[in-house]
Parts: C-alpha cells; sequence; structure tokens
C-alpha cells in the first residue's frame, strides 16, 4: 500500500482542483487573457501542485521512513537518503 492511501481522497481532491486550475489557464490563454492574470493563476496552480508534494511527502516520511525504524541500519539510510533527495527534488522546483 503506497503512504498516502488513508489520504488517497484528499490526495485526488488537491489534484482535481490543479487540474480545473490547468483548464482555466487554458481558457485564459484562448481568450487572450492579460498576461499578469495568467501569470496569478499560473502561481495558483503551482501552489496547488505544491501542496500536493507537501501531503506525499508528510505521508511518505510518516509511512515509510518511520516504519523503517524495526528495518536494518542500511535499509533506514536507504530510506532517509530516499526522502532527502525527495526534499531536494521539491526544492529545486
Amino acid at each position: 500500500m503506497a503512504g498516502y492511501g488513508a489520504r488517497k481522497d484528499d490526495v485526488l481532491l488537491q489534484l482535481r482542483k490543479v487540474e480545473g486550475q490547468i483548464r482555466g489557464l487554458q481558457r485564459m490563454v484562448d481568450a487572450d487573457t492579460y498576461c499578469i492574470d495568467v501569470l496569478t493563476q499560473i502561481s495558483a496552480a503551482s501552489a496547488g501542485l505544491r501542496k500536493v508534494s507537501l501531503m506525499l511527502l508528510g505521508d511518505h516520511i510518516e509511512h515509510c521512513v518511520v516504519e523503517s525504524a524495526e528495518a536494518t541500519e542500511s535499509e533506514r539510510s536507504a530510506r532517509v537518503e530516499e526522502a532527502t533527495a525527495a526534499i531536494g527534488r521539491l526544492l529545486k522546483s
């Protein structure tokens, strides 16, 4: 089971909101909406994706990293490295 399994509905709801924002962006560009308004909507969609990312990351840490406490030292290290790499990718975006 994925670490976010308990919050899957919340994740999907947030993704659907972002999907709606993206569709709205397409309509805005098609309608030649003022640039600043489009940029504002892009910022909102990006924030929505960041929210999903943080939800997933938190669930991953809780589910996969914390539960690996009973694993071997090398498995724990691998989980921590995996989470650290994921955080690094989020910070780059």
